[in-house]
Protein backbone atom coordinates (compact mmCIF):
# COMPACT_ATOMS: atom_id res chain seq x y z
CA UNK A 1 0.00 0.00 0.00
CA UNK A 2 1.54 3.35 -1.37
CA UNK A 3 1.84 6.12 2.00
CA UNK A 4 0.14 9.21 0.51
CA UNK A 5 2.01 11.97 2.56
CA UNK A 6 -0.33 14.60 0.77
CA UNK A 7 -3.38 13.33 2.42
CA UNK A 8 -1.88 13.51 5.66
CA UNK A 9 0.26 16.60 5.72
CA UNK A 10 -2.33 19.33 6.38
CA UNK A 11 -3.75 17.50 9.28
CA UNK A 12 -0.56 16.90 10.44
CA UNK A 13 0.52 20.47 10.35
CA UNK A 14 -2.66 21.54 11.55
CA UNK A 15 -2.20 19.89 14.92
CA UNK A 16 1.64 20.84 15.21
CA UNK A 17 0.20 24.14 15.45
CA UNK A 18 -2.90 23.18 17.49
CA UNK A 19 -0.08 21.91 20.04
CA UNK A 20 2.29 24.65 19.29
CA UNK A 21 -0.40 27.06 20.51
CA UNK A 22 -1.19 25.09 23.64
CA UNK A 23 2.03 24.94 24.88
CA UNK A 24 2.50 28.68 24.15
CA UNK A 25 -1.11 29.11 25.78
CA UNK A 26 0.06 27.64 29.09
CA UNK A 27 3.88 29.12 28.83
CA UNK A 28 3.31 32.59 27.90
CA UNK A 29 0.79 35.00 28.71
CA UNK A 30 -0.09 36.46 25.36
CA UNK A 31 -0.70 34.77 22.40
CA UNK A 32 -1.07 35.59 18.97
CA UNK A 33 -4.58 34.33 17.75
CA UNK A 34 -3.54 31.14 15.82
CA UNK A 35 -6.73 31.45 13.31
CA UNK A 36 -5.57 32.71 10.07
CA UNK A 37 -2.36 29.97 10.62
CA UNK A 38 -5.26 27.14 11.15
CA UNK A 39 -7.14 28.96 8.01
CA UNK A 40 -3.81 28.66 6.11
CA UNK A 41 -2.80 25.10 6.79
CA UNK A 42 -6.76 24.01 6.03
CA UNK A 43 -6.11 25.66 2.22
CA UNK A 44 -2.59 23.99 2.30
CA UNK A 45 -4.16 20.72 2.87
CA UNK A 46 -7.10 21.13 -0.01
CA UNK A 47 -4.61 21.98 -2.54
CA UNK A 48 -2.10 19.01 -1.87
CA UNK A 49 -4.72 16.47 -1.57
CA UNK A 50 -8.46 17.78 -1.64
CA UNK A 51 -11.60 17.95 0.09
CA UNK A 52 -11.36 15.04 2.56
CA UNK A 53 -8.03 16.16 3.97
CA UNK A 54 -8.55 19.81 3.74
CA UNK A 55 -12.24 18.73 5.89
CA UNK A 56 -9.87 16.60 8.43
CA UNK A 57 -7.80 19.91 8.99
CA UNK A 58 -11.12 22.06 8.95
CA UNK A 59 -12.17 19.82 12.43
CA UNK A 60 -8.79 19.60 13.81
CA UNK A 61 -8.75 23.67 13.90
CA UNK A 62 -12.09 24.21 15.37
CA UNK A 63 -11.92 21.27 18.15
CA UNK A 64 -7.78 23.36 18.48
CA UNK A 65 -9.75 26.26 19.54
CA UNK A 66 -12.09 25.30 21.40
CA UNK A 67 -9.15 23.79 23.20
CA UNK A 68 -6.83 26.90 23.28
CA UNK A 69 -9.81 29.16 23.69
CA UNK A 70 -10.41 26.59 26.86
CA UNK A 71 -7.24 26.59 28.90
CA UNK A 72 -6.92 30.83 28.22
CA UNK A 73 -9.86 30.53 30.43
CA UNK A 74 -8.65 28.45 33.08
CA UNK A 75 -6.16 30.18 35.53
CA UNK A 76 -3.43 29.20 37.44
CA UNK A 77 -3.85 28.75 41.13
CA UNK A 78 -7.80 29.13 40.78
CA UNK A 79 -8.72 25.63 42.03
CA UNK A 80 -11.80 25.07 39.56
CA UNK A 81 -9.69 25.98 37.26
CA UNK A 82 -9.45 22.32 35.75
CA UNK A 83 -12.96 21.78 36.65
CA UNK A 84 -15.29 20.34 33.73
CA UNK A 85 -18.01 23.16 34.66
CA UNK A 86 -15.10 25.87 33.88
CA UNK A 87 -13.29 24.04 31.30
CA UNK A 88 -16.52 23.89 28.73
CA UNK A 89 -18.00 27.27 30.02
CA UNK A 90 -17.15 29.60 27.19
CA UNK A 91 -18.18 32.73 26.72
CA UNK A 92 -20.26 34.93 24.13
CA UNK A 93 -16.86 36.54 22.66
CA UNK A 94 -15.10 32.72 22.64
CA UNK A 95 -18.21 30.99 21.21
CA UNK A 96 -18.68 34.30 18.63
CA UNK A 97 -14.82 33.04 17.60
CA UNK A 98 -14.75 29.45 17.20
CA UNK A 99 -18.25 30.17 15.26
CA UNK A 100 -16.17 32.58 12.43
CA UNK A 101 -13.24 30.47 12.69
CA UNK A 102 -15.71 27.14 12.08
CA UNK A 103 -17.12 28.89 8.88
CA UNK A 104 -13.73 30.34 7.88
CA UNK A 105 -12.14 26.94 8.01
CA UNK A 106 -15.05 24.58 5.74
CA UNK A 107 -15.70 27.07 3.66
CA UNK A 108 -11.72 27.41 2.91
CA UNK A 109 -11.74 23.13 2.88
CA UNK A 110 -14.67 23.24 0.23
CA UNK A 111 -13.23 25.98 -2.35
CA UNK A 112 -9.63 24.32 -1.93
CA UNK A 113 -11.22 20.92 -2.13
CA UNK A 114 -13.28 21.37 -5.33
CA UNK A 115 -10.65 23.71 -7.35
CA UNK A 116 -8.30 20.49 -6.70
CA UNK A 117 -10.37 18.52 -7.36
CA UNK A 118 -11.70 20.52 -11.24
CA UNK A 119 -7.75 20.82 -11.59
CA UNK A 120 -7.27 17.58 -11.84
CA UNK A 121 -9.77 16.29 -13.77
CA UNK A 122 -8.79 18.94 -15.96
CA UNK A 123 -5.47 18.24 -16.30
CA UNK A 124 -6.20 14.33 -16.83
CA UNK A 125 -8.58 14.98 -19.84
CA UNK A 126 -6.21 17.15 -21.56
CA UNK A 127 -3.36 14.32 -20.97
CA UNK A 128 -5.88 12.41 -22.75
CA UNK A 129 -6.88 14.43 -25.02
CA UNK A 130 -2.84 15.14 -26.09
CA UNK A 131 -2.95 11.15 -26.38
CA UNK A 132 -5.56 11.28 -28.66
CA UNK A 133 -4.77 13.89 -30.83
CA UNK A 134 -0.49 12.30 -30.98
CA UNK A 135 -2.70 9.35 -32.49
CA UNK A 136 -4.55 11.08 -34.77
CA UNK A 137 -1.55 13.56 -35.81
CA UNK A 138 0.42 9.90 -36.50
CA UNK A 139 -2.50 8.41 -38.32
CA UNK A 140 -2.82 11.44 -40.89
CA UNK A 141 0.61 11.13 -41.46
CA UNK A 142 -0.18 7.53 -42.80
CA UNK A 143 -2.68 8.59 -45.15
CA UNK A 144 -1.47 9.49 -49.11
CA UNK A 145 -4.38 12.42 -49.00
CA UNK A 146 -3.29 15.96 -47.59
CA UNK A 147 -4.36 17.61 -44.83
CA UNK A 148 -4.16 21.22 -43.60
CA UNK A 149 -5.84 22.28 -40.66
CA UNK A 150 -6.58 26.25 -40.65
CA UNK A 151 -7.61 28.27 -37.50
CA UNK A 152 -9.82 31.20 -37.57
CA UNK A 153 -6.73 33.41 -38.52
CA UNK A 154 -6.50 31.30 -41.79
CA UNK A 155 -3.02 29.85 -40.07
CA UNK A 156 -2.18 26.20 -40.10
CA UNK A 157 -2.39 24.64 -36.91
CA UNK A 158 -1.73 21.39 -38.30
CA UNK A 159 0.06 20.05 -41.96
CA UNK A 160 0.25 16.10 -42.65
CA UNK A 161 3.32 14.42 -44.00
CA UNK A 162 1.66 14.03 -47.51
CA UNK A 163 1.15 17.53 -48.03
CA UNK A 164 4.98 18.51 -46.96
CA UNK A 165 6.04 15.71 -49.48
CA UNK A 166 3.66 16.97 -52.50
CA UNK A 167 4.68 20.96 -52.20
CA UNK A 168 8.43 20.25 -50.78
CA UNK A 169 7.53 21.88 -47.67
CA UNK A 170 10.26 21.63 -44.92
CA UNK A 171 9.06 20.80 -41.50
CA UNK A 172 10.31 23.84 -39.99
CA UNK A 173 8.18 25.63 -41.86
CA UNK A 174 5.22 23.40 -41.42
CA UNK A 175 5.78 23.10 -38.00
CA UNK A 176 6.06 27.11 -37.78
CA UNK A 177 2.41 27.73 -38.44
CA UNK A 178 2.05 29.68 -41.41
CA UNK A 179 -0.97 31.63 -42.66
CA UNK A 180 -2.34 29.79 -46.07
CA UNK A 181 -0.97 32.46 -48.36
CA UNK A 182 2.02 31.38 -47.53
CA UNK A 183 1.72 27.94 -48.58
CA UNK A 184 0.33 29.22 -51.88
CA UNK A 185 3.31 31.34 -51.98
CA UNK A 186 5.34 28.54 -51.13
CA UNK A 187 3.64 25.80 -53.88
CA UNK A 188 4.42 28.77 -56.72
CA UNK A 189 7.90 29.54 -55.55
CA UNK A 190 8.82 26.21 -55.36
CA UNK A 191 7.07 25.18 -59.36
CA UNK A 192 4.78 23.17 -57.90
CA UNK A 193 1.40 23.95 -60.09
CA UNK A 194 1.53 22.52 -63.59
CA UNK A 195 0.25 26.04 -64.68
CA UNK A 196 1.88 29.07 -66.55
CA UNK A 197 3.35 31.56 -64.64
CA UNK A 198 1.44 34.51 -65.62
CA UNK A 199 -2.02 32.63 -63.88
CA UNK A 200 -0.93 31.67 -60.72
CA UNK A 201 -0.97 35.16 -59.52
CA UNK A 202 -4.52 34.98 -59.85
CA UNK A 203 -5.18 31.68 -59.05
CA UNK A 204 -3.46 32.05 -55.60
CA UNK A 205 -5.73 34.98 -54.91
CA UNK A 206 -9.15 32.85 -56.02
CA UNK A 207 -8.20 30.12 -54.09
CA UNK A 208 -7.93 32.16 -51.03
CA UNK A 209 -11.14 33.83 -51.11
CA UNK A 210 -12.72 30.71 -51.55
CA UNK A 211 -10.90 29.22 -48.65
CA UNK A 212 -12.04 32.64 -46.53
CA UNK A 213 -16.06 32.31 -47.51
CA UNK A 214 -15.76 28.26 -46.85
CA UNK A 215 -16.28 27.37 -50.66
CA UNK A 216 -16.57 23.50 -50.76
CA UNK A 217 -16.52 23.09 -54.40
CA UNK A 218 -13.75 20.73 -55.15
CA UNK A 219 -11.45 21.16 -57.85
CA UNK A 220 -8.50 19.59 -59.22
CA UNK A 221 -5.19 20.86 -59.12
CA UNK A 222 -2.58 19.59 -61.52
CA UNK A 223 1.45 19.32 -60.20
CA UNK A 224 4.38 19.75 -62.27
CA UNK A 225 5.16 16.00 -61.32
CA UNK A 226 2.37 14.69 -63.47
CA UNK A 227 0.22 13.93 -60.25
CA UNK A 228 -3.19 15.64 -59.66
CA UNK A 229 -4.77 16.47 -56.25
CA UNK A 230 -8.44 17.14 -55.97
CA UNK A 231 -8.79 19.88 -53.50
CA UNK A 232 -11.37 20.72 -51.21
CA UNK A 233 -12.32 23.26 -48.13
CA UNK A 234 -14.41 21.97 -45.39
CA UNK A 235 -15.83 25.23 -42.84
CA UNK A 236 -15.36 24.13 -39.14
CA UNK A 237 -17.38 25.14 -36.49
CA UNK A 238 -15.10 27.08 -34.79
CA UNK A 239 -14.27 28.92 -37.84
CA UNK A 240 -11.44 27.22 -39.00
CA UNK A 241 -11.23 25.44 -42.48
CA UNK A 242 -9.75 21.76 -43.22
CA UNK A 243 -8.24 21.43 -46.36
CA UNK A 244 -7.80 18.38 -48.00
CA UNK A 245 -5.91 17.17 -51.62
CA UNK A 246 -6.36 14.19 -52.84
CA UNK A 247 -4.78 12.02 -55.19
CA UNK A 248 -6.83 11.25 -58.40
CA UNK A 249 -4.36 11.36 -60.74
CA UNK A 250 -5.14 7.51 -62.08
CA UNK A 251 -8.80 8.73 -62.78
CA UNK A 252 -8.24 12.60 -64.26
CA UNK A 253 -4.96 11.06 -66.48
CA UNK A 254 -7.02 8.52 -68.61
CA UNK A 255 -8.03 11.58 -70.71
CA UNK A 256 -4.60 12.45 -71.13
CA UNK A 257 -2.52 11.99 -74.69
CA UNK A 258 -1.41 8.44 -74.05
CA UNK A 259 2.03 9.09 -75.43
CA UNK A 260 2.73 11.34 -72.52
CA UNK A 261 2.01 8.17 -70.39
CA UNK A 262 5.04 7.02 -69.68
CA UNK A 263 6.67 10.51 -68.93
CA UNK A 264 3.71 10.66 -66.17
CA UNK A 265 4.97 7.68 -64.55
CA UNK A 266 8.46 8.83 -64.51
CA UNK A 267 7.71 11.85 -62.85
CA UNK A 268 5.30 10.05 -60.02
CA UNK A 269 7.54 7.15 -59.87
CA UNK A 270 5.33 4.10 -60.49
CA UNK A 271 2.36 5.90 -58.27
CA UNK A 272 4.65 6.78 -55.07
CA UNK A 273 4.56 10.03 -53.22
CA UNK A 274 8.04 12.06 -54.62
CA UNK A 275 10.58 12.71 -52.41
CA UNK A 276 10.63 16.74 -52.11
CA UNK A 277 13.58 16.80 -54.45
CA UNK A 278 11.37 15.97 -57.58
CA UNK A 279 9.52 19.26 -56.50
CA UNK A 280 12.23 21.50 -57.14
CA UNK A 281 13.90 19.79 -60.05
CA UNK A 282 10.40 20.64 -62.24
CA UNK A 283 11.23 24.60 -61.49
Amino acid sequence: MQFDWRALFGPALTAATALTALAAERLLFVVPNAAPIFVCTVALAGSLSGLRSSLASAALAVVSCALILSFRGAHPGDSSAHSLGHFFGYSTADLTRISILAIAVICTAVLTGLLRKRLVDTLAWERRHHVTAERLSAALDQVDIAIVLLDCDTRAEFINRAFRDYFALSDEKADSKPPFIALMYHGRDTGAYEMPEEELSAFIAERTEKMRTGDSAPININLRDGQVLRFSCTALPDGGRMLSYTPVTELVRRTDDPACADYYRSMRKNGLRNPAGHLRAAE
